[in-house]
């Protein structure tokens, strides 16, 4: 049995790499040691804890239920710590901290600039930056290259905090001349439209088209493309129908239809961050003043 005084952070930091990689080798790579290394830090963590903490099962790495508290307890002692190491007060009128949030074209149509306005306002002197989250907002999280992520994601996994800021729902956005214009479609109606399908460079799929696939239908795609960009231009003058968050269809061009989309699906907007900021000042008062300014939207 190894005594547990002998652990230190960076067991605990290499056991959450692990986890989230599901590799020791890729683990390895990411913290920039060799694999025995890694292999060393986890057997250490094995005597102490008394459970293997990860398994293999048709080729995969696995954590065990115990792996899963280990991992949510060093997310824990980690925030702790940087909590101990913080600024000790905040004020936002003379703060002038760097904040990163990462979102996409349709959280950036109509959240972040009243964001923005409420920020610049309130904490005149914080540097701002919005970047991409591309499918990519969890690692930018993990990797510093974001303090906040905000999106309709559904990962579930110890390394991040999350809260529930809006929900929206589907809207078929087309052409006024569109022969259903006015009138909510069958759902059989709305299968045989000639549709705009957004891909999002595959890195996601939206809800409405999980609950379609689900139900063992698919739809009539004439168009695909990456993202909403420019989605208006595309309806305008065609028969073309693209199936678009409601919040997003009302900012288009207001000469389209907008009508109900037939498949009930929610779309859950969230605020992602992960354990490196959950105790900082700043960033608490940037989550609430966000989560405060999307409030106002609803």
């Amino acid at each position: 049995m190894i005594d547990p005084q002998q652990l230190d952070f960076r067991s605990f930091h290499v056991l959450s790499v692990v986890h989230r990689e599901r590799s020791f080798s890729r683990a390895a790579e990411v913290l920039g040691t060799s694999q025995s290394m890694v292999s060393y830090a986890i057997e250490k963590l094995r005597k102490v804890f008394d459970d293997p903490l990860f398994v293999r099962e048709a080729g995969r790495t696995l954590p065990t239920p115990r792996c899963e508290e280990v991992v949510a307890y060093a997310v824990d002692l980690i925030a702790g710590f940087d909590t101990i190491r913080a600024r000790p007060a905040f004020d936002p009128a003379t703060a002038g901290d760097r904040v990163t949030i990462a979102c996409n074209y349709y959280e950036r149509s109509f959240m972040i600039p009243p964001i923005i306005t409420n920020l610049r306002r309130e904490a005149p002197r914080l540097q701002i930056e919005v970047v991409d989250a591309s499918g990519q907002g969890h690692q930018r999280l993990l990797d510093g290259e974001a303090d906040l992520l905000i999106g309709p994601y559904r990962r579930q996994d110890a390394s991040f905090y999350e809260r529930m800021v809006l929900t929206d729902r589907y809207a078929c956005l087309m052409d006024s001349a569109h022969p259903a214009a006015g009138r909510t479609p069958t759902l059989q109606q709305y299968l045989d439209f000639e549709h705009i399908f957004i891909t999002y460079g595959g890195r996601w799929v939206s809800p409405y088209v999980s609950e379609i696939e689900a139900a063992g239908h698919s739809l009539s795609v004439a168009l695909r493309v990456p993202s909403p960009a420019g989605i208006d231009r595309l309806v305008a003058g065609s028969d073309l129908v693209a199936t678009v968050p409601r919040r997003l269809a009302i900012l288009q061009d207001p000469s389209l239809a907008i009508v109900d989309c037939p498949v009930v699906s929610t779309i859950e907007v969230k605020m992602v961050w992960s354990a490196r900021t959950h105790q900082s000042a700043v960033m608490r008062w940037v989550r609430d003043l966000v989560s405060r300014t999307i409030a106002g939207l609803a």
